[in-house]
């Protein structure tokens, strides 16, 4: 029945437009309005008029507690809720409960608003809230009945019914508020949304599922996941559900999973962002690089740990793992993680005799019984359990206080004053600061002091006393200050060293005071840059990654140019760390890598020998080798070169697809399988097959461990419209100053709808266009539907690097090839060994590229500007071996393999030498010289 008038004692209230009927009220002090409204009415004018009278609501959620008062006159003092009252004994105001510290927001002001919000709601908030409110006159307290009821409820999945008839009920303790909409998750996937809390579908027969319900707008209030049959199902269970950290601390976020007995673990990631149903691994997300690691601590028990927590880190994070029968969902909500600072609160903020000071952060600490560390002016000065200072401060002018939670001391909050705006105060300007070695640090802090300043240093905190930086050997010659009174304070460290490593202070004096020493400061760490090379073992034709690396990230020069020498050459700079490189046999060179701006602060050389690459290396074993990488090095073994291609069995029973990763021929050694779905490694798939579940949208490849990069073509493993790039050549060596053209071909689902697409190489996809280095060479073509290519004119050594295709989709859908396309750019060299003969003697010449340009090139040989030969396919060395007084010219392929004899040769074969690529002679290499001396008369 719906009221839409009121009734007080025997007198009716009614709108003009309704009808109204007489209702009993609880007592005669209660009036019940419309659907939703009680008023209570005191005497001379008292009054509470609450919106709702009861409230059923999630645990873990938010509500509103909402009302507006009346009195008759005088002002307002004291206005708080309360949920305890005795007779003669004044109610206790929540505010000062701990039960709800940090949780309640008085939204109210003492006028008529006395809005109350609770967050973070526990079962034991159930409770009858009243408010009360008290005036500054004789008798002027009243307290508005009968309140609010609030219920507090959790959600658990109920199983009802027999083997072949089971029902799914999403339960509560209470009937929720504002007719809710019911969510349910199947294994974590999001499966079903009514506003009825049974689940519709039969579920007799899911041995394997599990199922948890939701209430729509709290998806992250699920109920706890229940197995339909038995007690052995897919299930994940977050050990919180919400987690809130300090900024620059470190962080754990752990999970426990089951699954049926018989399903094997084939993967497991943590991920905080999915595009189009693909999860993305935490740990390959550049914004994380460093700062992420994964823990097993038992065998169905996983621990993302993140250090270095930055604001940008706040957000939901899950868990998501996959067996050989089924995937647990990526739409089951997870823990999320809130980063936050520290910050004193003082109130009153106006002036008044004794001030209460506060550590406050923006939400709860996860830490259970966290210990705050309180400083007052620069000097440790009390711990204590409670984020209140324990004593109320004097408004003295000259003090500051600051705060911090133990172990975590060097997080501490900015200091502030007790009274006014100018008090004795240091703030760093950054907390921590990581730098290369043999560079120049400025370490910086603002002070002021109350009174004038007469001394001021830096020190160590390291050192049992502080002592000033100016005054110690081991920084002699390498220090400065800089700054003036009220300004920032510089220390400046010059040709910094490891030893430097260490967390530095500043402290200043006045007359009658001295900041205090234990104020945590600056940390300072020194890093030298090093190459590392991957993998650490290589073939001929393989790809070598090189990193220029440091142990921390550096903050002053957060988007650093790499610079990148071979043999103290410089070779191209690039913003990506990473260089990539096909390796080519019989060469032995150096890399080196440093960062623009600090050229001389390079990284010591990194030698990668391949001379001594062969094939008797890689094939003495066997006669018969299956390889994925083709060989020229025929008179040593059989090799049989093999594509990999994924092969999709369906069966029929089970309604799954069985994937293999077949070869030609059987691989040797034994091989470890890698898969990819959707261009995202299963890391922990190994096998050669793997079952999967039907699914119009996702594709699948697969690679053989150490070779990556020779990832299979991508499959759909339903239909021929997945997610899918597929490139025309997955390498390109080309030459410099030459033309390139890269293409591709693609699908998509297609419930979705393209809407643009572009080629990239950093980390975050940027269309190659906009870079001013390639302004004018860079043009897209798409010669059919579904398929692009990007055409490159006059190619440079820097332009050597991998090339994504990426497309755009509508609903969001973005989709990378991975990996690229990997192009070299390299020059065309000539080498005579060597560069004067004798009649007689063996002289080689080679026309070599860092890569094998084209499938099978034709080198064409020049001496002294004109060709010396017809074009000579497949080889591209000269040997002249016998060097003879006779001036006759043999062509032909001798046993020594990849070689020519020119014999005899008379000293007219002396001259300049160079060598081209046939349909590229315009790109000639540079000329040798070869100087031929004469042994016998007449010559």
């Amino acid at each position: 029945m719906t009221i839409c008038g009121f009734q007080y004692g025997n007198k009716v209230w009614t709108n003009p437009t309704f009808s109204v009927s007489q209702i009993p009220c609880p007592n005669s002090d209660t009036i019940v309005m419309s659907n939703c409204v009680s008023v209570v009415l005191g005497q001379d004018g008292w009054s509470v008029t609450y919106t709702t009278q009861s409230i059923c609501t999630l645990k873990g959620s938010t509500v509103e507690l909402t009302c507006s008062y009346t009195y008759p006159r005088g002002k307002v003092t004291t206005t708080f809720w309360f949920t305890k009252m005795e007779a003669g004994i004044e109610p206790e105001d929540l505010g000062q409960d701990p039960e709800y510290a940090g949780r309640l927001e008085y939204h109210g002001v003492k006028k008529k608003d006395c809005t109350l919000k609770i967050t973070d709601l526990r079962e034991r908030d159930s409770a009858t809230y009243r408010f009360r409110l008290l005036t500054d006159q004789e008798g002027g307290k009243f307290s508005g009945s009968p309140g609010v009821t609030l219920s507090v409820t959790g959600l658990q999945v109920k199983v009802t019914g027999g083997h072949q008839d089971k029902t799914l009920t999403c339960s509560t303790t209470c009937t929720l508020t504002d007719n809710p909409t019911y969510i349910w998750y199947k294994n974590g996937q999001h499966r079903d949304e009514s506003t009825s809390p049974q689940y519709k579908y039969s579920v007799s027969n899911d041995y394997d599922a599990s199922y948890s319900c939701a209430v729509k707008g709290h998806e992250d209030l699920h109920s706890p996941a229940v197995c339909v049959v038995g007690e052995s199902c897919m299930n994940v269970t977050y050990t919180h559900q919400s987690i809130c950290a300090l900024k620059g601390s470190t962080v754990d976020i752990s999970c426990f999973y089951t699954h049926p007995s018989w399903h094997n673990v084939i993967e497991v990631s943590w991920f905080n962002k999915w595009e189009s149903g693909v999860t993305k691994d935490l740990s390959l997300n550049p914004e994380y690089a460093d700062r992420v690691e994964y823990h097993q601590q038992t065998d169905k028990g996983s621990t993302l740990r993140i250090t270095d927590l930055r604001e940008s880190d706040s957000t939901e994070y899950k868990f998501r793992f996959t067996t050989d029968e089924a995937r647990w969902g990526y739409s089951f909500p997870g823990t999320t993680l809130t980063v936050t600072g520290s910050q004193v609160e003082v109130t009153p903020k106006w002036r008044s005799e004794s001030k209460t000071l506060s550590c406050i952060t923006t939400c709860t600490l996860s830490n259970p019984n966290p210990i705050y560390i309180w400083y007052k002016n620069g000097q440790n000065l009390d711990e204590s359990n409670s984020p209140q200072y324990k004593d109320p401060v004097s408004s003295n002018y000259d003090d500051s206080y600051s705060c911090a939670v133990k172990v975590h001391e060097d997080l501490l909050s900015p200091a502030v004053c007790v009274q006014g705006q100018r008090c004795n105060r240091v703030t760093y300007t950054k907390r921590r600061i990581c730098v290369l070695k043999e560079s120049t640090v400025d370490i910086s802090c603002s002070y002021v002091g109350y009174y004038s300043t007469t001394s001021s240093f830096w020190f160590r905190s390291d050192k049992s006393t502080p002592e000033d930086l100016t005054t110690d050997p081991g920084y002699a010659g390498r220090v400065e200050y800089t700054g003036t009174y009220r300004s920032p304070s510089y220390l400046r460290i010059t040709d910094l060293r490891e030893e430097d490593s260490a967390e530095y202070r500043f402290t200043f004096k006045t007359d009658n005071f001295e900041w205090g020493h234990s104020f945590p400061g600056t940390t300072l760490s020194v890093t030298d840059l090093q190459v590392k090379v991957t993998p650490g073992t290589v073939t001929e034709g393989s790809w070598v990654i090189l990193t220029c690396s440091t142990t921390c990230t550096l903050t002053e020069i957060p988007n650093p140019t790499y610079i990148w020498y071979k043999n103290g050459e410089e070779l191209f700079s690039d913003s990506s760390p990473q260089y990539h490189y096909s390796v080519s046999r019989g060469s032995s060179d150096s890399y080196s890598c440093a960062l623009r701006g600090h050229d001389k602060l390079s990284s010591p050389e990194v030698t990668v020998d391949t001379s001594s690459l062969s094939c008797f290396r890689v094939t003495y074993t066997s006669r018969s080798i299956c390889s994925l990488i083709p060989s020229v090095d025929l008179p040593c073994t059989a090799i049989y070169p093999t594509d990999l291609q994924v092969k999709v069995t369906p069966d029929t029973k089970t309604g799954k697809r069985t994937l293999t990763c077949s070869t030609t021929c059987t691989l040797t050694d034994n091989p470890t399988y890698i898969w990819y779905q959707n261009g995202q490694s299963l890391a922990w798939l190994t096998s050669q097959q793997h079952s999967v579940w039907s699914s119009e949208t996702e594709s699948y490849s697969c690679a053989v461990k150490g070779h990556e990069d020779l990832r299979s073509p991508a499959v759909c493993v339903q239909g021929y419209n997945c997610w899918r790039v597929t490139y025309t050549k997955r390498r390109i060596c080309v030459l410099k100053g030459s033309t390139v053209d890269i293409s591709c071909s693609y699908t998509h689902p297609t419930s979705y709808i393209e809407q643009g697409s572009f080629w990239f190489t950093q980390k975050d996809p940027v269309d190659v266009r906009s870079y001013p280095e390639y302004a004018g060479r860079v043009e897209y073509n798409r010669n059919t539907e579904n398929h692009h290519t990007m055409t490159i004119t006059h190619l440079t050594e820097k332009d050597s690097a991998e090339y994504k295709f990426i497309l755009i989709t509508t609903d969001e859908g973005r989709f990378s090839g991975l990996p690229g396309v990997m192009l070299t750019v390299t020059d065309i060299l000539l080498e005579m060994d060597p560069t004067s003969v004798s009649e007689g003697e063996r002289v080689t010449l080679r026309c070599r590229t860092q890569c094998t340009v084209g499938l099978n090139p034709t080198y064409i040989w020049y001496k002294n500007g004109q060709s010396l030969t017809n074009p000579i396919t497949s080889y591209n060395s000269l040997i002249l071996d016998p060097v003879t007084s006779y001036n006759s010219l043999i062509l032909d392929p001798v046993s020594s393999y990849n070689s020519l004899i020119l014999d005899p040769v008379s000293s007219e074969d002396a001259g300049n030498y160079s060598c081209a690529v046939e349909g590229l002679e315009r790109i000639l290499s540079p000329e040798e010289t070869l100087t031929v001396r004469c042994e016998y008369m007449g010559c």
